[in-house]
Protein backbone atom coordinates (compact mmCIF):
# COMPACT_ATOMS: atom_id res chain seq x y z
CA UNK A 1 0.00 0.00 0.00
CA UNK A 2 1.81 3.16 -1.11
CA UNK A 3 2.68 5.64 1.93
CA UNK A 4 0.03 8.22 2.83
CA UNK A 5 0.26 12.30 2.02
CA UNK A 6 -2.29 14.71 2.50
CA UNK A 7 -3.14 16.66 0.19
CA UNK A 8 -1.77 19.65 1.63
CA UNK A 9 2.12 18.29 0.90
CA UNK A 10 0.89 17.26 -2.65
CA UNK A 11 -0.35 21.36 -3.08
CA UNK A 12 2.96 22.83 -1.54
CA UNK A 13 5.32 20.33 -3.18
CA UNK A 14 3.78 21.19 -6.48
CA UNK A 15 3.80 25.11 -5.45
CA UNK A 16 7.54 24.79 -5.25
CA UNK A 17 8.28 23.31 -8.29
CA UNK A 18 6.19 26.01 -10.21
CA UNK A 19 8.25 28.54 -8.42
CA UNK A 20 11.85 26.84 -9.41
CA UNK A 21 10.81 26.97 -12.66
CA UNK A 22 9.60 31.05 -12.42
CA UNK A 23 13.05 31.77 -10.53
CA UNK A 24 14.44 29.92 -13.36
CA UNK A 25 13.56 31.86 -16.21
CA UNK A 26 13.85 35.12 -14.44
CA UNK A 27 17.56 34.03 -13.48
CA UNK A 28 18.09 33.77 -17.43
CA UNK A 29 16.55 37.34 -18.47
CA UNK A 30 19.73 38.67 -16.48
CA UNK A 31 23.37 38.64 -16.53
CA UNK A 32 24.37 38.95 -12.63
CA UNK A 33 22.41 35.86 -10.97
CA UNK A 34 23.00 36.53 -7.46
CA UNK A 35 21.38 40.03 -8.22
CA UNK A 36 18.64 38.34 -10.11
CA UNK A 37 18.04 35.88 -6.92
CA UNK A 38 17.31 39.12 -4.17
CA UNK A 39 15.28 40.66 -7.07
CA UNK A 40 13.09 37.54 -7.64
CA UNK A 41 12.73 36.73 -3.48
CA UNK A 42 12.00 40.51 -3.28
CA UNK A 43 9.35 40.62 -5.82
CA UNK A 44 7.76 37.13 -5.14
CA UNK A 45 7.67 38.08 -1.25
CA UNK A 46 5.92 41.37 -1.79
CA UNK A 47 3.31 40.04 -4.57
CA UNK A 48 -0.29 38.40 -3.89
CA UNK A 49 0.04 35.42 -6.22
CA UNK A 50 -1.65 31.96 -5.56
CA UNK A 51 1.28 30.17 -4.96
CA UNK A 52 2.61 33.10 -2.22
CA UNK A 53 -0.98 32.01 -0.34
CA UNK A 54 0.54 28.16 -0.86
CA UNK A 55 3.88 28.42 0.38
CA UNK A 56 4.10 32.09 1.75
CA UNK A 57 7.20 33.94 2.24
CA UNK A 58 10.60 32.09 0.94
CA UNK A 59 14.35 32.48 0.56
CA UNK A 60 17.43 32.35 -1.91
CA UNK A 61 18.64 29.54 0.02
CA UNK A 62 15.28 27.90 -0.14
CA UNK A 63 15.45 28.35 -4.27
CA UNK A 64 18.98 26.39 -4.41
CA UNK A 65 17.88 24.28 -1.82
CA UNK A 66 14.69 23.32 -3.93
CA UNK A 67 16.96 23.52 -6.95
CA UNK A 68 19.51 21.17 -5.45
CA UNK A 69 16.82 18.32 -4.55
CA UNK A 70 15.34 18.28 -8.16
CA UNK A 71 19.07 17.22 -9.16
CA UNK A 72 17.66 17.60 -12.67
CA UNK A 73 14.40 15.55 -12.57
CA UNK A 74 10.84 16.90 -12.94
CA UNK A 75 9.27 14.72 -10.28
CA UNK A 76 7.25 16.97 -7.28
CA UNK A 77 7.46 14.14 -4.88
CA UNK A 78 11.14 15.20 -4.03
CA UNK A 79 9.87 18.81 -2.91
CA UNK A 80 7.15 17.34 -0.50
CA UNK A 81 7.66 18.93 2.57
CA UNK A 82 10.07 16.34 4.92
CA UNK A 83 8.19 16.25 8.32
CA UNK A 84 5.91 13.41 9.78
CA UNK A 85 2.28 13.13 8.28
CA UNK A 86 -0.69 12.49 10.76
CA UNK A 87 -2.99 9.59 8.84
CA UNK A 88 -6.86 8.50 9.78
CA UNK A 89 -5.54 6.04 12.02
CA UNK A 90 -2.60 7.74 13.80
CA UNK A 91 -2.33 11.14 14.81
CA UNK A 92 1.83 12.96 15.76
CA UNK A 93 1.51 14.40 18.73
CA UNK A 94 3.41 15.46 21.82
CA UNK A 95 0.94 13.24 24.23
CA UNK A 96 2.95 9.99 25.26
CA UNK A 97 0.81 6.48 26.41
CA UNK A 98 0.11 7.48 29.63
CA UNK A 99 -0.98 11.06 28.65
CA UNK A 100 -3.66 9.97 25.87
CA UNK A 101 -4.51 7.41 28.46
CA UNK A 102 -5.47 9.79 31.09
CA UNK A 103 -6.93 11.95 29.28
CA UNK A 104 -9.07 10.05 27.00
CA UNK A 105 -10.38 8.27 29.88
CA UNK A 106 -11.85 11.23 31.53
CA UNK A 107 -13.13 12.66 27.75
CA UNK A 108 -14.48 9.36 27.37
CA UNK A 109 -16.80 9.38 30.80
CA UNK A 110 -20.56 9.17 30.43
CA UNK A 111 -21.27 11.93 33.17
CA UNK A 112 -20.09 14.22 29.67
CA UNK A 113 -17.22 16.11 31.15
CA UNK A 114 -16.12 19.53 28.85
CA UNK A 115 -12.73 19.17 27.25
CA UNK A 116 -11.91 21.82 29.48
CA UNK A 117 -12.77 20.15 32.72
CA UNK A 118 -10.89 17.11 31.32
CA UNK A 119 -7.30 19.03 30.20
CA UNK A 120 -7.79 20.46 33.64
CA UNK A 121 -7.71 17.22 35.33
CA UNK A 122 -5.20 15.65 33.65
CA UNK A 123 -2.79 17.92 34.07
CA UNK A 124 -3.62 18.63 37.56
CA UNK A 125 -3.03 14.38 37.94
CA UNK A 126 0.23 14.54 35.73
CA UNK A 127 1.78 16.82 38.04
CA UNK A 128 0.77 14.76 41.33
CA UNK A 129 2.38 11.80 39.43
CA UNK A 130 5.99 14.51 39.48
CA UNK A 131 5.83 14.88 35.70
CA UNK A 132 8.04 18.18 34.48
CA UNK A 133 6.93 18.29 30.96
CA UNK A 134 3.06 19.03 30.66
CA UNK A 135 1.75 19.67 27.61
CA UNK A 136 -0.04 22.79 26.57
CA UNK A 137 -3.91 23.08 26.49
CA UNK A 138 -4.12 23.46 22.85
CA UNK A 139 -2.09 20.32 22.47
CA UNK A 140 -5.01 18.16 24.08
CA UNK A 141 -7.54 20.20 22.59
CA UNK A 142 -5.91 19.35 18.98
CA UNK A 143 -5.82 15.61 19.96
CA UNK A 144 -9.03 16.01 21.22
CA UNK A 145 -11.07 17.33 18.11
CA UNK A 146 -8.89 14.79 15.57
CA UNK A 147 -10.22 12.41 18.39
CA UNK A 148 -14.01 12.75 17.80
CA UNK A 149 -13.60 13.50 14.15
CA UNK A 150 -12.40 9.99 13.56
CA UNK A 151 -13.73 8.22 16.11
CA UNK A 152 -17.34 9.79 16.21
CA UNK A 153 -19.22 6.43 17.09
CA UNK A 154 -16.44 6.02 19.66
CA UNK A 155 -17.22 9.28 21.28
CA UNK A 156 -20.74 9.47 21.13
CA UNK A 157 -21.29 5.77 22.34
CA UNK A 158 -19.13 6.38 25.54
CA UNK A 159 -20.45 10.16 26.09
CA UNK A 160 -24.25 9.36 25.44
CA UNK A 161 -25.26 5.97 24.92
CA UNK A 162 -26.49 3.41 22.56
CA UNK A 163 -29.54 5.41 22.02
CA UNK A 164 -27.49 8.54 20.81
CA UNK A 165 -25.65 5.79 18.67
CA UNK A 166 -28.52 4.77 16.98
CA UNK A 167 -29.53 8.16 15.92
CA UNK A 168 -26.90 9.75 15.03
CA UNK A 169 -24.29 7.70 13.55
CA UNK A 170 -25.94 4.04 12.27
CA UNK A 171 -26.80 4.50 9.02
CA UNK A 172 -30.50 4.36 8.74
CA UNK A 173 -32.88 3.18 5.88
CA UNK A 174 -35.08 5.27 3.82
CA UNK A 175 -38.59 4.00 3.22
CA UNK A 176 -41.10 4.68 0.35
CA UNK A 177 -44.06 5.88 1.72
CA UNK A 178 -45.32 6.61 -1.74
CA UNK A 179 -46.30 2.59 -2.05
CA UNK A 180 -48.62 3.06 0.90
CA UNK A 181 -52.31 3.82 0.63
CA UNK A 182 -54.11 5.82 3.07
CA UNK A 183 -54.90 3.46 6.43
CA UNK A 184 -52.59 1.17 5.71
CA UNK A 185 -49.86 2.02 8.49
CA UNK A 186 -50.81 4.43 11.63
CA UNK A 187 -48.18 5.14 13.57
CA UNK A 188 -48.83 5.71 17.29
CA UNK A 189 -47.01 7.61 19.68
CA UNK A 190 -47.62 9.74 22.94
CA UNK A 191 -47.13 13.42 23.68
CA UNK A 192 -46.44 15.40 26.49
CA UNK A 193 -48.73 18.33 25.95
CA UNK A 194 -46.18 21.79 26.64
CA UNK A 195 -48.58 23.91 28.19
CA UNK A 196 -51.80 23.38 30.68
CA UNK A 197 -54.97 22.39 30.86
CA UNK A 198 -58.49 22.45 33.24
CA UNK A 199 -58.66 18.82 34.61
CA UNK A 200 -62.41 18.20 34.47
CA UNK A 201 -61.73 15.41 37.41
CA UNK A 202 -60.65 17.80 39.72
CA UNK A 203 -61.07 21.67 38.21
CA UNK A 204 -57.43 22.15 38.38
CA UNK A 205 -54.42 22.93 35.97
CA UNK A 206 -52.59 20.06 34.74
CA UNK A 207 -50.09 19.18 31.97
CA UNK A 208 -52.03 15.71 30.30
CA UNK A 209 -51.10 13.83 27.24
CA UNK A 210 -51.83 13.83 23.67
CA UNK A 211 -51.74 10.30 22.85
CA UNK A 212 -52.08 9.91 18.55
CA UNK A 213 -52.49 8.19 15.74
CA UNK A 214 -50.77 9.71 12.67
CA UNK A 215 -51.45 7.92 8.74
CA UNK A 216 -48.05 7.21 7.32
CA UNK A 217 -49.07 7.93 3.68
CA UNK A 218 -50.57 11.39 4.41
CA UNK A 219 -48.89 12.72 7.48
CA UNK A 220 -52.42 13.59 9.04
CA UNK A 221 -53.16 12.73 12.64
CA UNK A 222 -56.19 10.92 12.07
CA UNK A 223 -57.22 10.38 16.02
CA UNK A 224 -56.08 11.34 19.12
CA UNK A 225 -56.95 10.89 22.87
CA UNK A 226 -56.35 13.81 25.93
CA UNK A 227 -54.48 11.45 28.81
CA UNK A 228 -55.19 13.40 32.29
CA UNK A 229 -54.49 10.77 34.48
CA UNK A 230 -52.50 7.25 33.97
CA UNK A 231 -54.84 5.18 32.12
CA UNK A 232 -53.91 2.90 29.78
CA UNK A 233 -57.46 2.29 27.71
CA UNK A 234 -56.19 5.94 26.39
CA UNK A 235 -53.88 4.29 23.87
CA UNK A 236 -57.48 2.10 22.88
CA UNK A 237 -59.20 5.03 22.75
CA UNK A 238 -57.15 6.74 20.37
CA UNK A 239 -57.27 4.01 17.90
CA UNK A 240 -61.30 4.41 18.02
CA UNK A 241 -60.92 8.30 17.70
CA UNK A 242 -59.04 7.39 14.31
CA UNK A 243 -61.35 4.61 12.62
CA UNK A 244 -64.18 6.45 13.40
CA UNK A 245 -62.32 9.76 11.77
CA UNK A 246 -61.27 7.25 8.80
CA UNK A 247 -64.46 5.82 8.27
CA UNK A 248 -61.85 2.57 8.00
CA UNK A 249 -59.84 -0.04 10.14
CA UNK A 250 -56.13 0.27 9.24
CA UNK A 251 -53.91 -2.67 8.05
CA UNK A 252 -50.71 -1.82 10.56
CA UNK A 253 -50.79 -0.04 14.23
CA UNK A 254 -46.53 0.64 14.02
CA UNK A 255 -45.59 1.69 17.98
CA UNK A 256 -42.45 2.19 19.75
CA UNK A 257 -41.55 -0.93 21.53
CA UNK A 258 -44.49 -2.37 24.07
CA UNK A 259 -42.69 -1.74 27.31
CA UNK A 260 -40.75 1.26 26.28
CA UNK A 261 -44.06 2.88 24.95
CA UNK A 262 -45.61 2.57 28.32
CA UNK A 263 -42.26 3.68 30.40
CA UNK A 264 -42.39 6.98 28.93
CA UNK A 265 -46.27 7.74 30.33
CA UNK A 266 -47.05 5.20 32.77
CA UNK A 267 -45.04 4.05 36.31
CA UNK A 268 -46.05 0.62 36.09
CA UNK A 269 -43.96 -2.02 33.87
CA UNK A 270 -46.47 -3.56 32.01
CA UNK A 271 -45.66 -4.09 28.69
CA UNK A 272 -48.34 -3.46 25.69
CA UNK A 273 -48.67 -7.51 25.43
CA UNK A 274 -49.93 -7.70 28.80
CA UNK A 275 -52.93 -5.61 28.75
CA UNK A 276 -54.76 -7.09 26.66
CA UNK A 277 -54.60 -4.77 23.59
CA UNK A 278 -53.17 -7.29 21.14
CA UNK A 279 -56.67 -9.22 21.49
CA UNK A 280 -58.83 -6.23 20.66
CA UNK A 281 -56.46 -5.09 18.06
CA UNK A 282 -56.96 -8.74 16.41
CA UNK A 283 -60.72 -8.58 16.39
CA UNK A 284 -60.83 -5.78 14.12
CA UNK A 285 -58.10 -7.58 11.72
CA UNK A 286 -55.20 -5.14 12.88
CA UNK A 287 -51.47 -6.48 12.65
CA UNK A 288 -49.59 -4.92 15.96
CA UNK A 289 -45.77 -4.19 14.59
CA UNK A 290 -43.23 -2.95 17.56
CA UNK A 291 -39.99 -0.95 16.74
CA UNK A 292 -36.92 -2.65 18.33
CA UNK A 293 -35.42 -0.82 21.11
CA UNK A 294 -32.89 1.77 20.13
CA UNK A 295 -34.08 1.28 16.58
CA UNK A 296 -33.93 5.02 14.89
CA UNK A 297 -37.57 4.07 13.72
CA UNK A 298 -39.37 6.28 11.29
CA UNK A 299 -39.51 9.49 13.30
CA UNK A 300 -43.18 10.67 10.84
CA UNK A 301 -44.51 11.27 14.39
CA UNK A 302 -42.02 13.13 16.35
CA UNK A 303 -41.71 15.06 13.13
CA UNK A 304 -45.33 16.10 13.22
CA UNK A 305 -45.27 16.43 17.64
CA UNK A 306 -42.06 19.20 16.76
CA UNK A 307 -44.20 21.08 14.19
CA UNK A 308 -47.04 20.91 16.81
CA UNK A 309 -45.38 22.60 19.43
CA UNK A 310 -43.68 25.37 17.39
CA UNK A 311 -46.52 25.84 15.21
CA UNK A 312 -49.42 25.44 18.45
CA UNK A 313 -48.66 24.72 21.70
CA UNK A 314 -46.12 27.91 21.56
CA UNK A 315 -49.22 30.38 20.95
CA UNK A 316 -51.27 29.30 23.99
CA UNK A 317 -50.99 31.69 27.19
CA UNK A 318 -50.51 28.59 29.26
CA UNK A 319 -47.50 27.56 27.50
CA UNK A 320 -44.79 26.87 29.72
CA UNK A 321 -42.60 24.72 27.96
CA UNK A 322 -41.48 21.47 28.24
CA UNK A 323 -38.51 21.20 29.85
CA UNK A 324 -36.44 23.77 32.18
CA UNK A 325 -34.72 24.88 29.77
CA UNK A 326 -37.55 26.26 27.26
CA UNK A 327 -39.67 27.97 30.17
CA UNK A 328 -41.28 31.28 29.25
CA UNK A 329 -40.05 34.36 30.70
CA UNK A 330 -43.11 35.21 32.88
CA UNK A 331 -42.16 31.76 34.48
CA UNK A 332 -38.61 32.71 35.72
CA UNK A 333 -37.71 34.16 38.93
CA UNK A 334 -38.27 38.10 39.14
CA UNK A 335 -39.74 39.16 35.93
CA UNK A 336 -42.28 40.75 37.11
CA UNK A 337 -42.56 43.18 33.91
CA UNK A 338 -43.40 39.59 32.33
CA UNK A 339 -45.96 38.73 34.69
CA UNK A 340 -48.08 41.23 34.16
CA UNK A 341 -48.30 40.99 30.94
CA UNK A 342 -49.09 37.46 30.94
CA UNK A 343 -52.23 35.84 30.07
CA UNK A 344 -53.73 33.64 32.54
CA UNK A 345 -56.25 32.18 30.46
CA UNK A 346 -56.20 28.39 30.65
CA UNK A 347 -58.42 26.49 28.26
CA UNK A 348 -61.03 23.46 29.45
CA UNK A 349 -60.95 20.12 27.40
CA UNK A 350 -63.72 20.97 25.21
CA UNK A 351 -61.65 24.31 24.47
CA UNK A 352 -58.04 22.11 23.94
CA UNK A 353 -60.00 19.87 21.43
CA UNK A 354 -61.72 22.74 19.52
CA UNK A 355 -58.63 24.59 19.12
CA UNK A 356 -56.10 21.48 17.96
CA UNK A 357 -58.90 20.70 15.54
CA UNK A 358 -58.61 23.72 14.21
CA UNK A 359 -54.92 23.86 14.28
CA UNK A 360 -55.02 20.57 12.50
CA UNK A 361 -57.32 22.01 9.49
CA UNK A 362 -54.28 24.41 8.61
CA UNK A 363 -51.92 21.53 8.87
CA UNK A 364 -53.55 19.19 6.56
CA UNK A 365 -53.82 21.87 3.89
CA UNK A 366 -50.52 21.99 3.44
CA UNK A 367 -48.55 20.09 0.83
CA UNK A 368 -48.52 16.22 1.78
CA UNK A 369 -44.64 15.13 2.12
CA UNK A 370 -45.15 12.06 0.35
CA UNK A 371 -47.29 13.68 -2.30
CA UNK A 372 -45.93 16.99 -3.06
CA UNK A 373 -48.35 17.96 -5.74
CA UNK A 374 -51.66 17.53 -3.48
CA UNK A 375 -52.38 18.44 0.21
CA UNK A 376 -52.73 16.26 2.93
CA UNK A 377 -56.41 16.71 3.17
CA UNK A 378 -56.65 15.90 -0.45
CA UNK A 379 -54.11 12.87 -0.01
CA UNK A 380 -56.58 11.54 2.52
CA UNK A 381 -59.92 12.06 1.25
CA UNK A 382 -58.73 9.53 -1.33
CA UNK A 383 -59.24 6.61 1.24
CA UNK A 384 -61.56 4.05 0.38
CA UNK A 385 -64.66 4.72 3.12
CA UNK A 386 -65.84 1.36 5.15
CA UNK A 387 -68.75 2.79 6.49
CA UNK A 388 -67.94 1.41 10.18
CA UNK A 389 -70.56 0.91 12.75
CA UNK A 390 -69.07 2.67 15.82
CA UNK A 391 -71.11 0.49 18.17
CA UNK A 392 -68.78 -2.61 17.56
CA UNK A 393 -65.76 -0.03 18.38
CA UNK A 394 -67.53 0.20 22.25
CA UNK A 395 -64.98 -2.44 23.15
CA UNK A 396 -61.74 0.44 22.64
CA UNK A 397 -63.67 3.42 24.31
CA UNK A 398 -61.89 4.47 27.33
CA UNK A 399 -63.43 2.99 30.76
CA UNK A 400 -63.21 4.31 33.99
CA UNK A 401 -64.27 4.26 37.53
CA UNK A 402 -67.20 1.76 39.11
CA UNK A 403 -70.37 4.75 39.47
CA UNK A 404 -73.33 4.96 41.95
CA UNK A 405 -76.19 5.05 40.63
CA UNK A 406 -78.35 7.65 42.36
CA UNK A 407 -81.55 9.40 41.64
CA UNK A 408 -80.70 11.87 38.88
CA UNK A 409 -78.79 8.74 37.42
CA UNK A 410 -75.19 8.73 37.40
CA UNK A 411 -72.85 12.13 38.44
CA UNK A 412 -69.80 12.05 36.04
CA UNK A 413 -67.66 15.31 35.37
CA UNK A 414 -70.36 17.44 37.96
CA UNK A 415 -73.04 16.86 35.40
CA UNK A 416 -75.94 14.28 36.03
CA UNK A 417 -76.90 11.19 33.35
CA UNK A 418 -80.10 9.75 33.08
CA UNK A 419 -81.81 7.64 31.58
CA UNK A 420 -85.12 5.41 32.18
CA UNK A 421 -83.61 2.05 32.33
CA UNK A 422 -81.46 2.92 35.46
CA UNK A 423 -84.95 4.14 37.23
CA UNK A 424 -85.08 1.88 40.08
CA UNK A 425 -81.29 1.03 39.95
CA UNK A 426 -79.67 1.50 42.89
CA UNK A 427 -76.44 -0.43 42.45
CA UNK A 428 -72.96 -0.29 41.24
CA UNK A 429 -72.40 0.00 37.23
CA UNK A 430 -69.43 0.64 35.29
CA UNK A 431 -69.46 4.04 32.77
CA UNK A 432 -67.14 4.20 29.04
CA UNK A 433 -67.04 7.80 27.66
CA UNK A 434 -65.13 9.43 25.07
CA UNK A 435 -63.98 12.99 26.10
CA UNK A 436 -64.33 14.42 22.43
CA UNK A 437 -68.22 13.66 22.95
CA UNK A 438 -69.81 13.85 26.72
CA UNK A 439 -73.28 14.88 26.06
CA UNK A 440 -73.70 10.90 27.03
CA UNK A 441 -72.41 8.28 28.59
CA UNK A 442 -72.77 4.24 28.19
CA UNK A 443 -73.38 2.11 30.79
CA UNK A 444 -72.74 -1.47 31.56
CA UNK A 445 -73.19 -3.87 34.63
CA UNK A 446 -69.69 -4.51 36.48
CA UNK A 447 -69.52 -7.88 34.74
CA UNK A 448 -69.93 -5.93 31.44
CA UNK A 449 -73.34 -6.43 29.90
CA UNK A 450 -74.66 -3.57 28.56
CA UNK A 451 -77.72 -1.61 30.05
CA UNK A 452 -77.98 1.68 28.15
CA UNK A 453 -76.69 5.17 26.95
CA UNK A 454 -77.39 7.73 29.65
CA UNK A 455 -77.81 10.65 27.97
CA UNK A 456 -76.03 14.56 29.94
CA UNK A 457 -79.27 15.86 32.28
CA UNK A 458 -79.68 19.54 31.59
CA UNK A 459 -81.33 21.93 34.03
CA UNK A 460 -84.65 23.71 34.27
CA UNK A 461 -85.44 27.44 34.26
CA UNK A 462 -86.16 28.37 38.00
CA UNK A 463 -89.35 30.24 36.82
CA UNK A 464 -90.22 28.83 33.37
CA UNK A 465 -93.51 30.01 33.21
CA UNK A 466 -92.98 33.64 33.75
CA UNK A 467 -89.76 33.93 32.52
CA UNK A 468 -88.46 31.46 30.53
CA UNK A 469 -89.29 31.50 26.95
CA UNK A 470 -91.11 28.48 24.44
CA UNK A 471 -88.25 26.15 24.61
CA UNK A 472 -87.62 26.10 28.31
CA UNK A 473 -91.27 25.71 28.80
CA UNK A 474 -91.14 22.36 26.71
CA UNK A 475 -88.20 20.96 28.42
CA UNK A 476 -90.05 21.69 31.53
CA UNK A 477 -92.89 19.88 30.59
CA UNK A 478 -91.19 17.09 29.49
CA UNK A 479 -89.47 16.60 32.28
CA UNK A 480 -92.85 16.83 34.11
CA UNK A 481 -94.44 13.88 32.27
CA UNK A 482 -90.94 12.13 32.75
CA UNK A 483 -91.51 12.35 36.38
CA UNK A 484 -95.13 11.29 35.84
CA UNK A 485 -94.36 8.02 33.60
CA UNK A 486 -91.87 6.83 36.04
CA UNK A 487 -94.01 7.10 39.07
CA UNK A 488 -96.99 5.40 37.28
CA UNK A 489 -94.71 2.75 36.24
CA UNK A 490 -93.97 2.04 39.60
CA UNK A 491 -97.11 2.14 41.13
CA UNK A 492 -99.08 0.15 38.82
CA UNK A 493 -96.07 -2.18 39.30
CA UNK A 494 -96.48 -2.63 43.38
CA UNK A 495 -100.56 -3.18 42.88
CA UNK A 496 -99.43 -6.52 40.86
CA UNK A 497 -97.94 -7.39 43.82
CA UNK A 498 -100.65 -6.27 46.20
CA UNK A 499 -103.17 -8.38 43.43
CA UNK A 500 -101.64 -11.49 44.29
CA UNK A 501 -103.36 -14.53 45.59
CA UNK A 502 -101.37 -15.07 48.65
CA UNK A 503 -102.08 -10.81 49.66
CA UNK A 504 -106.12 -11.85 48.97
CA UNK A 505 -105.89 -14.76 50.85
CA UNK A 506 -103.88 -12.86 54.11
CA UNK A 507 -106.85 -10.02 53.94
CA UNK A 508 -109.83 -13.04 54.50
CA UNK A 509 -107.70 -13.96 57.43
CA UNK A 510 -107.99 -10.73 58.65
CA UNK A 511 -111.43 -10.16 58.10
CA UNK A 512 -112.42 -13.62 59.57
CA UNK A 513 -109.92 -13.02 62.72
CA UNK A 514 -111.99 -14.23 66.13
CA UNK A 515 -112.31 -10.58 67.21
CA UNK A 516 -115.04 -9.64 69.95
CA UNK A 517 -117.67 -7.87 67.53
CA UNK A 518 -118.02 -4.58 69.65
CA UNK A 519 -114.16 -4.49 69.87
CA UNK A 520 -113.76 -4.33 65.72
CA UNK A 521 -117.18 -2.30 65.39
CA UNK A 522 -115.23 0.85 67.72
CA UNK A 523 -112.37 -0.58 65.18
CA UNK A 524 -113.89 0.91 62.11
CA UNK A 525 -115.44 3.37 63.53
CA UNK A 526 -111.74 4.95 64.51
CA UNK A 527 -110.11 3.71 61.47
CA UNK A 528 -113.41 5.83 58.84
CA UNK A 529 -112.92 8.73 61.28
CA UNK A 530 -108.80 9.20 60.32
CA UNK A 531 -107.47 11.58 57.87
CA UNK A 532 -104.74 11.52 55.89
CA UNK A 533 -102.09 14.06 56.82
CA UNK A 534 -100.40 15.88 53.66
CA UNK A 535 -97.22 17.95 53.51
CA UNK A 536 -98.76 20.38 50.93
CA UNK A 537 -101.62 20.62 48.15
CA UNK A 538 -99.66 19.48 45.48
CA UNK A 539 -99.25 16.04 47.66
CA UNK A 540 -102.67 15.64 48.31
CA UNK A 541 -103.46 16.56 44.78
CA UNK A 542 -101.20 13.48 43.95
CA UNK A 543 -102.95 11.29 46.56
CA UNK A 544 -106.52 11.98 45.84
CA UNK A 545 -106.18 11.83 41.76
CA UNK A 546 -105.09 8.80 42.38
CA UNK A 547 -106.83 7.08 45.24
CA UNK A 548 -110.36 9.31 45.63
CA UNK A 549 -110.78 11.02 41.71
CA UNK A 550 -114.77 12.31 42.26
CA UNK A 551 -113.30 14.20 45.15
CA UNK A 552 -114.60 17.38 45.34
CA UNK A 553 -111.28 18.97 46.27
CA UNK A 554 -109.48 17.93 43.27
CA UNK A 555 -111.88 20.81 41.24
CA UNK A 556 -111.47 23.80 43.77
CA UNK A 557 -107.72 23.47 43.93
CA UNK A 558 -108.32 23.09 39.63
CA UNK A 559 -109.18 26.76 40.01
CA UNK A 560 -105.96 28.37 41.99
CA UNK A 561 -102.88 30.06 40.24
CA UNK A 562 -100.93 27.08 42.60
CA UNK A 563 -102.47 24.61 39.84
CA UNK A 564 -101.75 26.36 36.83
CA UNK A 565 -97.66 27.13 37.93
CA UNK A 566 -97.31 23.48 38.70
CA UNK A 567 -99.59 21.48 36.09
CA UNK A 568 -100.80 23.45 33.09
Amino acid sequence: MAEFTPEKCKQIALARLDVVHQWLEFRKKSKNKLQADYDFVKLYNTSNSHLFEIIGKISRGSLHRWYAMLNGIEDYTKLLPQYKYSSVNDYRTVLNDDEIKIFMGLLLHPNRLSIGKAIALTKYKLKEQGQNFIPTDITFRRYAKWFKNNNYDKWILARDGEKALSDKVEPYIKRDASLLEVGDILVADGHKLAFQVINPFTGKPCRATLVGFLDWKSTALVGYEIMLEENTQCIASALRNSIINLDMIPKVVYQDNGRAFRAKYFTDDKGFTELGFQGLYSKLGIETVFARPYNARAKVIERFFKEFQEGFEKLLPSYIGSSINNKPAYMMRNEKFHKNLHNEYIPTIDETINMIDMWLSFKNSQPCPNAPDKTITEVLSERKRQNIDIDTLDDLMLATEVKTIQRNGIRFLNCDYFDERLYGFKSKVLIKYNLFDITNIKVFTPKGEYLCTAERVTETHPMVKLLGDVKDYEDYKQKIVRQRQLKKKTVESVKKYLETEDIKLLETKIETQSLDLPLQEVFNTRLNGVQKMFKNNADKYEYLIIHNPQDEWIEQFKQTKEYKLLYE
